[in-house]
């Protein structure tokens, strides 16, 4: 059985980002674990409270088919992309070829852990996302979504279907 690792902020991630994502698993019978940073719940920009399922201190990643990073402030608020033990297993995700996938400025994550070099990135209109993105010589793409190997970025939250679609093919759903 497939299990997909969902990573969201710990607080401030966009509600319906995750509301979306988690549609499309539910409706094709994806298993997946939420993680977070800390222990507590983890609570979106407009109130959504979701359970963390998976801790990252005591993650098996030989449990997971892959991982998909939610966007959102929070991203900001925490610095995710300094977050070493998410930087880490992005690391290891990629070395064993499962699927990343990031959406918005959740992006920056991928950029940090230098998995992007030479791979065409999709970036939202996010400034500081556009420059982490060249830094780590990543070729930034206005395209809703692009595939790479097997990193999937997704420009933002707005128009999820398409790019969902493609996710859960990559995954092997569909």
């Amino acid at each position: 059985m497939m299990t997909l690792l969902v990573f969201l902020p710990p607080s401030d991630f966009r509600d319906e980002t995750i509301a979306t994502v988690k549609l499309f698993l539910d409706k094709w019978g994806v298993e997946y674990r939420l993680a977070s940073y800390g222990n507590k719940d983890c609570t979106g920009s407009h109130g959504a409270v979701y359970k963390q399922q998976a801790s990252m201190s005591k993650l098996r990643l030989s449990d997971f088919s892959g991982i998909l990073l939610i966007d959102g402030k929070g991203v900001e608020t925490y610095k995710l992309y300094e977050y070493r033990p998410l930087l880490d297993t992005i690391l290891q995700v990629n070395n064993e070829r499962k699927l990343i996938a990031a959406i918005g400025n959740s992006i920056k994550v991928l950029a940090r852990a230098n998995i992007i070099n030479g791979k065409k990135v999709s970036v939202p209109q996010d400034d500081e996302t556009k420059r982490l993105v060249l830094l780590f010589h990543g070729v930034p793409s206005e395209n809703e979504i692009e595939v790479a190997d097997n990193i999937i970025t997704i420009r933002g939250s707005s128009r999820m279907e398409a790019p969902m679609q493609t996710f859960l093919e990559r995954l092997g759903v569909k």
